[in-house]
C-alpha cells in the first residue's frame, strides 16, 4: 500500500455552495443548504449532527453516489455533478473506499474473497490482486483469518475485513458511515485505532459520519450539520 502523498496542492474534496433537495409528490424537501467544504490530502474529518440533518446525504454526494441540486462537488479532480454514471462508477472504483456500519460482507465468501471482490472489477491480474489483498489483510491484522467466513468472525473482525476491502485498491479517499455504530466498546476502540493509523501512517484522507463523540475525537477536524447547514462548534446542535 502506498503511503506517499502526491505533490500537488489540489484539495481532495471541494464542495462549493451545494444545495440538495428531495421531492415527494408535489413537496420539495430541502436537505442541504449552501454547503462549503474543503478536505486536503491527509485530512481526517468527523461529521456529526442529529438524525435527519443531512450527514449521509453529504457523504453520498462526496462519494459520487448522488448529485447536488445545485452547486459543485469536485473530488480527486473529478467534477461529480457533470460526470456520467459509467464514468462515476470507474472513478469510484479507483478513488473511493467505502466503510459501512453493517460491514456488508458476502456471507458465502471468505475474508480473502470479500476483500478481493472489488478488485475483480479492475484490470489487475490475479497475482497483483493477491498482493493487494494480502497487504490489506496484514494492515488490519487479519492475515491469519483470510480463510474464515464472516460467520466465523466477531463483529470487530468483520469490520476489519470490511476496512481491508475498502483499502485494497489503495483509494484516495475513505468514506465511513457510522463505522463503529454496531460494535461493542472494545471493538469500536480497535476500529478507531485502525482508522487513526490509516490516516497517520498511510496518509489516507478520511471523512467519517458518526454520532459518537469518542469517535469524533479521533479525527483532526469535527464539523456539525444542523438542519442542512454545516457549522463548527457543539453549540450548533444544542437542543436538537
Amino acid at each position: 500500500m502506498s503511503n506517499a502523498i502526491p505533490e500537488n496542492g489540489d484539495p481532495i474534496v471541494a464542495v462549493h455552495n451545494v444545495c440538495k433537495e428531495f421531492h415527494r409528490n408535489a413537496i420539495t424537501i430541502p436537505v442541504l443548504m449552501g454547503i462549503n467544504l474543503r478536505l486536503d490530502r491527509g485530512d481526517y474529518l468527523a461529521l456529526m449532527g442529529p438524525s435527519g440533518s443531512g450527514k449521509s446525504t453529504l457523504l453520498n454526494l462526496v462519494a459520487g453516489l448522488d448529485r447536488p441540486t445545485s452547486g459543485t462537488v469536485t473530488v480527486c479532480g473529478e467534477s461529480l455533478e457533470k460526470s456520467s454514471e459509467s464514468r462515476l462508477a470507474r472513478w469510484r472504483s479507483r478513488h473511493i473506499g467505502f466503510i459501512f456500519q453493517l460491514y456488508n460482507l458476502i456471507p458465502v465468501l471468505t475474508a480473502y474473497e470479500n476483500v478481493e471482490l472489488p478488485l475483480t472489477l479492475t484490470s489487475l491480474p490475479r497475482r497483483e490482486r493477491k498482493e493487494h489483498v494480502d497487504a490489506a489483510l496484514e494492515v488490519v491484522g487479519l492475515s491469519d483469518r483470510a480463510d474464515h467466513y464472516p460467520r466465523q468472525l466477531s463483529g470487530g473482525q468483520e469490520q476489519r475485513v470490511a476496512i481491508a476491502r475498502a483499502i485494497a485498491a489503495d483509494p484516495t479517499l475513505l468514506v465511513a458511515d457510522e463505522p463503529t455504530g454496531d460494535l461493542d466498546a472494545k471493538s469500536a476502540t480497535e476500529i478507531l485505532d485502525l482508522m487513526e493509523r490509516l490516516n497517520r501512517e498511510f496518509h489516507k484522507t478520511i471523512i467519517m459520519v458518526t454520532h459518537d463523540p469518542e469517535a469524533a475525537d479521533r479525527a483532526k477536524q469535527v464539523l456539525h450539520l444542523h438542519k442542512g447547514v454545516l457549522v463548527e462548534g457543539l453549540h450548533a446542535v444544542e437542543g436538537a
